[in-house]
């Protein structure tokens, strides 16, 4: 029997189009997934065939079909015209804007912004002549006026990767494309499922597959994908720095992707539901959470977000640095590391006052940022009590 995905996939669910995009088992022998495909090297049938290229695939850092299978699955995930694989999340960030920018351009960036991005422009692209301005996250349609006769990309990014300001995106990309300007997003804590952002007005979007695509914390990827404007030259970027992801690295994500729907779901009830929690402690200052009814950003979150994921930051009641030693040191469910999206809770304290600069970040107290996994939420608690009776033990 002949296995092929569906043909008409218009009027399936998203759950539905994620079990079977980017997968064709009839050209794997009946095979569910989609192999690894190790290799450099393609052989070509004829002379007329290598001199015009005639062959599907022709080198290894070109593609192989493994790379085509999640390309393809993301693209129709995204509603873009075409994706690239990187090998993390910062490298999609710097492919993105390196298909948009040249020397003598000047870029805007958030400054709520994942801080090696911050240190990408900063550093590589001030080299090559191109100016950053980093501007307050809300300033939504206002960002008209931050710009000049040379910014060529407005890069955004929504929620905040720390402080979860949220940005208003659609009237962010109307103001950049009155003026010709790229608008490119960071949408790694939302993903296509809760945010669709070329439907939203962004022209390329990244991604950090490290995150909620692999689920397992055991892999390292970036996802950039572009409309049809910038698609051209987004893959021709790409294909001149040959910045590919690893086989197996990718085999992995296509893995996740089948289960995103369900793990980002859960992650994010779980972390809704915990935030609520942290609401009625009285050691929590502050719960920096766009699906709350009390955020600054919860009127753009509801309108333009079809969910929340498992992110969030509280900040605590000033209290001395020992404290929250005391608390996180002795956490026994949550470790502390700087990625999320996996299956298990991580915490790490953050301070966003030394690289902020267009709105200065004094919150009142010490910053912690969750991610909340798949464990039960009632041992989340558990342990958070524990580490709470220390810190008050500490101060």
């Amino acid at each position: 029997m002949s296995i092929t995905p569906p043909r008409d996939k218009s009027r399936l669910g998203t759950r539905t189009r994620l079990v079977h995009a980017g997968r064709d088992p009839s050209q794997q022998h009946g095979f569910v997934n989609t192999p690894i495909y190790r290799g450099s090297t393609v052989l070509y049938e004829s002379y007329d065939a290598i001199q015009n290229r005639r062959s599907e695939y022709t080198y290894g850092t070109a593609g192989t079909p493994t790379t085509r299978s999640l390309e393809a699955a993301w693209t129709e995930l995204a509603g873009a015209a075409g994706t690239v694989l990187t090998p993390s999340g910062l490298a999609a960030v710097t492919v993105g804007l390196l298909s948009c920018l040249k020397a003598g351009d000047h870029l805007l960036v958030t400054d709520s912004a994942y801080r090696p991005t911050r240190v990408f422009c900063d550093g590589f692209l001030a080299r090559f002549g191109v100016e950053t301005t980093y501007y307050d996250p809300t300033v939504g349609a206002g960002i008209a006026a931050l710009m000049r006769e040379n910014t060529a990309a407005v890069l955004t990014e929504a929620p905040g990767s720390q402080s979860f300001e949220m940005q208003d995106i659609p009237a962010i990309a109307q103001a950049a494309h009155a003026r010709g300007a790229c608008v490119l997003m960071d949408n790694t804590w939302a993903t296509p499922l809760l945010f669709p952002p070329h439907e939203r007005g962004v022209d390329i979007a990244i991604e950090a597959g490290t995150k909620y695509l692999s689920g397992g914390s055991d892999l390292l990827l970036g996802l950039t994908s572009a409309n049809a404007e910038y698609w051209p030259a987004l893959r021709r970027t790409f294909d001149q720095f040959a910045m590919c992801a690893g086989a197996e690295d990718v085999f992995l994500a296509l893995r996740g992707l089948r289960t995103l729907p369900l793990r980002l779901r859960e992650h994010g009830e779980q972390a809704l539901a915990l935030a609520r929690w942290f609401q009625g402690r009285p050691e929590v200052a502050r719960v920096l959470h766009p699906a709350l009814p009390e955020d600054p950003g919860h009127a753009i979150w509801s309108r333009d977000f079809l969910g929340a994921s498992g992110l969030f930051s509280i900040i605590l009641e000033p209290c001395p640095e020992a404290a929250v030693a005391a608390m996180l040191d002795g956490l026994e469910l949550f470790g502390m590391g700087f990625s999320w999206g996996g299956f298990e809770s991580l915490v790490i304290p953050f301070d966003c006052a030394p690289y902020r600069s267009a709105n200065p970040w004094a919150p009142g107290g010490p910053g912690l940022r969750f991610q909340v996994g798949l464990e039960d939420l009632d041992d989340l608690k558990r342990d958070l009590e524990a580490g709470f009776d220390r810190l008050r033990a500490a101060s």
